[in-house]
């Protein structure tokens, strides 16, 4: 049987503002800053959160922020998501409603995330139910997904002060998304798969420009990504978590050079590729 799929506004924002410097000579300029501004959540007419996004997608985040912590388990639990920037606010209606949601929102643990994300529960409350599918990645296939994020026009070259993360089927770019948080961008990700009905995310890889915190690696997981990509490095509890779920977590991926943390099962080295290019350069 089909999904009903929500009603979405499309309440789009710019993403950057125009502000006055000076620089180390005294010479004024125009340059470009994020415009960082507060979205809060309400479900069913009750306050939920409030989160400090770039707007670029924000039915999408408010969706997969539902989706990652575990409030709502299928996207045809949500009828509608309407936002208005006039309010700063985003009315999540529900189908029929969310059981407990005051005790499940009671308890909440301040995460790592830029612009503190946040996450209800406990993180590990979920881990050993997680079952991630059997796959992997060729280091020629990582060498294009990092080539094709070199490539990407965004917000960060021309205002520089955010996060972007990005989903692949193989080398190929299904959706880049950036926020002040890299938080925010993966739950942006995990709202458009259950738009898009993704359900089986064996042939998927997830890249961040950040750090693979326990937060980033449970999110990944839950939406059932085998291989995380990040072009910063790892924490012990983000570590430990991917250890425990078999995820194959690769940190410090620039260029050519990459250090896979965890489950290296899951990658197929060709360390001739990067050989060969050493000896060119």
């Amino acid at each position: 049987m089909r999904m009903s799929l929500p009603f979405l506004t499309e309440a789009n924002v710019p993403l950057t503002r125009e502000i006055e410097t000076v620089n180390e000579h005294g010479e004024r300029s125009t340059t470009s800053i994020p415009a960082e501004r507060p979205l809060t959540v309400y479900v069913d007419r009750q306050e939920l959160v409030t989160l400090m996004t770039l707007g670029a997608r924000p039915e999408w985040l408010v969706l997969g922020y539902l989706r990652n912590q575990r409030l709502v388990r299928s996207v045809d639990e949500v009828e509608s998501i309407t936002v208005d920037w006039e309010v700063g606010a985003a009315a999540v209606k529900t189908r029929r409603g969310i059981a407990d949601l005051k005790q499940r929102t009671a308890r909440r643990v301040v995460t790592t995330g830029c612009g503190q994300g946040s996450v209800f529960g406990g993180l590990m409350d979920e881990i050993e139910s997680i079952q991630l599918p059997e796959a992997g990645i060729t280091q020629a296939q990582l060498y294009g997904i990092l080539n094709a994020i070199r490539l990407q026009e965004s917000t960060y070259k021309s205002a520089g002060s955010v996060h972007g993360c990005a989903l692949f089927e193989g080398e190929r770019l299904l959706l880049f998304i950036e926020d002040v948080g890299r938080h925010n961008a993966i739950d942006t990700i995990a709202g458009w798969m259950w738009l898009q009905g993704i359900a089986d995310a064996r042939d998927k890889v997830f890249y961040t420009t950040g750090r693979l915190t326990s937060e980033m690696i449970i999110k990944s997981a839950q939406i059932g990504v085998p291989v995380v990509v990040s072009r910063s490095g790892t924490t012990q509890m983000g570590y430990e978590i991917a250890q425990r779920l078999g995820l194959c977590a690769i940190g410090r991926a620039t260029n050519k050079h990459f250090l896979c943390y965890t489950a290296a099962h899951r990658l197929q080295l060709q360390p001739e590729l990067a050989a060969a290019t050493l000896r060119v350069a």
